[in-house]
């Protein structure tokens, strides 16, 4: 069971008051060398991380299993859902490993870049690219970790002397952009797939690999979850934008790494590209993860800046189901701090989104092309369910589901009752974190028949003090199993 971070001001049923609800959109951190140790995770948990997140670039494969395990360990302990998210590395060009405390430069800085991927220090940065003197001209700009931008000033044969124009830290084993790099694109490398075998076989929850095409994703031999974990497409290029109705097609999320993605597109396009897939993708039905920088400064600062917060607040406004914090948990100097602020931004935003009109938007997308599939069983249902819960002011909205489908589904309206995502499965259980609005709970009478079901779920979220005697509440669910096909209200008793 996982508990809410913050409770409501005042009563959700209470005539002429304003609802306060907790927060909606999820937190996810990436746990690294400054946040691995027990004590830190249990105090990001505390602060509001809804998802673990381990980038294999930056992790040597034990590292990240036995990170994984102590995620999973205080979680456990402190009897809350946490998921895990293993981010794969794929073909991204990328530098050797720096030091644990990074690597700082600062504007004019000379650096010899060199091919290799074992260590890179500040006078000289390996990068695993072969083609590295044969693509860098005199004059070409090379990006690293989004951030770090140097000018090439000479060509040798066996390395490219540059200048730093824009300053920052790199850490962990940053990506390179090279303008006219030629590397062929590869979703998955051998090493991908050993690394994906051994956390499934631990049962991770998520993983992450970048694609270019819905196709990219059929690589992965893994189960469909929750019997295998949920695959995020991470949308890096522009590629990928244009495909994206075919990555929607195959994938169960979507991270939009902004970093990577700004290198493709044109500055003054990337917040509307941002929109667009968040958008699409909501409609869809899949859970959205918006990335890269968002706290940046929290790194080293104790406080964001107010062009941080705002970023935050827009990312939920654009609808967005979960926010991700990399380097400033990873390797930032205050975690816990990190998550905390993160969370109230992410609250307030939360308590002043539209709900109505939201779910208005992406009623008329989804009504639009309208068959009589099943997909269009369960977007009739779930859109009464949201006008219902909109217009009557339910309390609660449960949602009883094996695989999940049924929870994100309703999720996807960004209603302003509570969501509950009563599961049979643990693994479910834990895949719902990174869901919007979702409340993840391990349900004890899932395999029950449907009214049965109804009585034990409603029993169990009163116990469990989610929803109390006489609320109204709504419950969706499928009888059948392909869809979304069961909408009723009822008071509590």
């Amino acid at each position: 069971m996982s508990c809410e971070h913050s409770a409501s001001r005042r009563s959700a049923n209470s005539p002429g008051t304003v609802r306060h609800v907790a927060r909606r959109t999820k937190i996810i951190a990436t746990i690294g060398p400054a946040s691995e140790d027990e004590a830190t995770l249990e105090a990001m948990i505390e602060a509001g991380m809804d998802v673990a997140r381990i980038a294999l670039a930056h992790t040597p494969l034990d590292e990240a299993l036995t990170r994984h395990q102590r995620v999973r360990d205080v979680a456990a302990r402190m009897g809350r859902t946490v998921g895990t998210l293993v981010d794969l590395p794929g073909s991204k060009i990328r530098i050797g490993r720096v030091a644990v405390e990074g690597l700082d430069f600062e504007i004019g800085d000379t650096v010899s870049l060199v091919v290799g991927h074992e260590v890179s220090t500040a006078d000289r940065i390996e990068i695993d690219y072969a083609h590295l003197v044969d693509d860098c001209h005199v004059g070409d700009e090379i990006t690293f970790a989004g951030s770090v931008v140097v000018s090439v000033q000479k060509v040798k044969s066996d390395e490219v002397v540059a200048r730093v124009v824009s300053g920052g830290t790199l850490s962990g084993r940053a990506g390179v952009f090279i303008p006219f790099g030629s590397a062929e694109y590869r979703p998955l490398s051998d090493e991908d797939r050993a690394a994906l075998a051994a956390f499934v076989e631990v049962g991770v929850d998520m993983v992450a690999m970048s694609v270019n095409a819905g196709r990219d994703l059929r690589q992965l031999t893994v189960e469909p979850h929750p019997r295998g974990p949920m695959v995020i497409a991470k949308i890096e290029t522009l590629a990928a934008v244009e495909n994206l109705p075919s990555i929607i097609e195959d994938a169960a999320g979507i991270l939009v790494a902004r970093g990577a993605l700004g290198r493709e597109a044109e500055l003054e396009e990337l917040p509307h590209l941002q929109k667009q897939v968040i958008r699409d993708c909501i409609a869809g039905g899949l859970p959205v993860i918006t990335s890269t920088q968002m706290l940046d400064s929290m790194v080293t600062a104790q406080a964001p800046t107010r062009a941080e917060a705002t970023d935050i607040a827009n990312a939920v406004f654009d609808g967005t189901s979960a926010v991700m914090l990399s380097a400033e948990t990873a390797i930032g100097d205050h975690p816990a701090l990190v998550v905390e602020t993160m969370s109230r931004i992410a609250e307030r935003s939360d308590d002043s989104f539209n709900h109505g009109s939201w779910a208005e938007r992406v009623a008329a997308l989804r009504m639009a092309d309208q068959d009589h599939s099943e997909a269009a069983i369960t977007d009739a249902v779930t859109i009464s369910a949201a006008r219902a819960a909109q217009e009557l002011r339910v309390r609660a909205l449960l949602c009883i589901s094996a695989s999940g489908f049924t929870v994100r589904s309703m999720a996807r309206f960004r209603p302003s009752a509570k969501i509950l995502g009563f599961s049979g499965s643990h693994a479910t259980v834990r895949q719902l974190a990174s869901s919007w609005g979702v409340t993840p709970v391990y349900f004890e009478g899932a395999t029950a028949e449907y009214e049965e079901r109804v009585r034990l779920a409603v029993l169990q979220a009163k116990r469990e003090r989610h929803v109390a005697s006489g609320d109204l509440i709504g419950v969706v669910a499928g009888i059948s199993a392909a869809s979304t096909d069961t909408f009723r209200l009822m008071r509590v008793p």
